[in-house]
């Protein structure tokens, strides 16, 4: 009897495998939960830092429109100027000008830069519409230079918007479908506008500051008649 004790205090207490040989439901059930509580946290871990990474991507692409929106709105005083001194009476399409620049200036995020960038593109068409009706400002070094300009920076805008866009599609993805939405909707991270352009802001502003022509006459056609004498 004592050999027997002895024995069984060498070997300590028994497991639950010594007991039962296997182990117990509870233990399985625990070991189970902790192990998707793991794969969970690891997986909103990555989802998180997805979706940083697509938000970040839309600020930087929301970063080149704005540069190139304020240079837009920097060379519309220049051009103003170098027109007014020849058309000063046309003070409602130049206050149309400014009023949009500046609503340009003001406007807080995607959708409201675009609505006044809109604006300008239509504004600017009616300037260039009255410098079409004067040959001197049609060869005028300066409005040709700006011109040119604004031209040039229509097309970066025009590329910017289509990297922002599709930029700002991927990010709303992410943060509509699952797992994203999940993550989306406890940590702040909101929908990005889209900058659309409307059919203003699509129709290219470009006038022909070429000196007007006198037309040839037509064979055929009959010659003008000499004036009444005085």
């Amino acid at each position: 009897m004592s050999a027997t004790i002895r024995g069984a205090a060498l070997r300590g207490p028994a497991t639950p495998t010594d007991r039962g040989g296997t182990v117990s439901a509870a233990d399985l059930i625990i070991g189970f939960v902790l192990t998707l509580l793991i794969v969970a946290l690891l997986a909103g871990v990555a989802t998180y830092n997805r979706l940083v990474r697509s938000r970040n991507r839309v600020r930087e692409a929301w970063s080149e429109i704005d540069v190139q929106l304020r240079r837009r709105a920097s060379l519309v005083p220049n051009l103003v100027e170098s027109v007014r001194g020849y058309v000063a009476h046309e003070r409602g399409v130049f206050e149309e000008v400014a009023r949009a620049r500046g609503a340009l200036q003001q406007a807080g995020g995607a959708a409201a830069a675009a609505s006044a960038n809109n604006a300008l593109s239509q504004a600017l068409g009616h300037l260039f519409a009255v410098v079409e009706n004067y040959p001197t400002l049609r060869a005028s070094e300066n409005v040709t230079a700006l011109q040119r300009e604004l031209s040039d920076v229509e097309e970066k805008i025009a590329f910017a918007r289509q990297f922002y866009n599709r930029n700002v599609l991927d990010y709303n993805t992410r943060i509509e479908t699952f797992p994203g939405v999940l993550v989306a909707s406890n940590l702040g991270f909101s929908a990005a506008e889209f900058f659309e352009t409307g059919d203003e802001g699509r129709a290219e502003v470009n006038v022909s500051l070429a000196p007007a022509q006198t037309p040839r006459p037509r064979p055929g056609d009959a010659p003008p008649s000499a004036p009444p004498p005085a």
